[in-house]
């Protein structure tokens, strides 16, 4: 068994857009929270009003530890990889996996499932462990084409093959809910390589396995 260094990965892996604030995690909900009174008050609301007096911590605290937590190194998950001892060299499929994220452009939700193949040289990777590192990416402010760019890039290092393939589809709320409110339309985006890009039988297997665009369930 061995452990993945995350900030071996994460250079490795398309960044987004950051600097570095020097602010610990109670330094960055405290002034989340001053700059969300300041928009609250800004906007009307009574923050005296029971419903609203805590809603600038509560947001702080949400934007700090839950929905955005991907930005920090330290919070990528620990994975362990272990040897493919058994030589297995099928494909591994996992569908619909949990794709929750917020628009970088907006802020407000994507909703989604993420599906990954990938086939074992070396290594296998346990199967939560691909449902960790989808939320991990997605828990960052994104925009869906770099979400599944930076999946497929940390399982191709973390595994060492180029045997791998992404598909997101999702639901943007920045689409739905403002601007043109188109409530039907999903987006899918995808990443595949090697055996998966170049191999038609096994990127039949792959398009085969995962849900039709339409047959998604958010």
């Amino acid at each position: 068994m061995t452990m993945i260094d995350p900030k071996a990965i994460l250079k490795k892996v398309t960044p987004t857009p950051q600097v570095e604030t020097g602010l610990t995690n109670d330094e960055k909900k405290v002034k989340i929270t001053a700059l969300f009174t300041e928009i609250m008050n800004t906007l009307g609301l009574d923050l005296t009003d029971d419903s609203l007096r805590e809603t600038p911590h509560r947001v702080a605290k949400m934007y700090v530890d839950e929905i955005f937590y991907g930005l920090e190194v330290e919070k990528f998950p620990k994975i362990t990889i272990v040897e493919n001892k058994f030589d297995y060299d099928h494909a591994v499929i996992e569908v619909n996996i949990v794709t929750n994220s917020h628009c970088e452009h907006h802020f407000v939700p994507i909703i989604g499932k993420t599906h990954i193949a990938y086939i074992p040289k070396n290594k296998v990777l346990g199967l939560s462990k691909l449902n960790r590192i989808v939320d991990y990416f997605a828990k960052r402010p994104q925009i869906q084409e770099r979400l599944t760019l930076q999946i497929h890039q940390a399982l191709v290092n973390i595994l060492e093959t180029d045997d791998v393939a992404v598909v997101t589809d999702a639901m943007h709320a920045c689409v739905k809910t403002r601007g043109i409110k188109d409530v039907t339309s999903m987006t899918r985006t995808s990443k595949l390589s090697g055996a998966f890009k170049q191999d038609t039988c096994h990127r039949a297997e792959f398009l085969n396995t995962i849900p039709r665009a339409q047959e998604v369930i958010y």
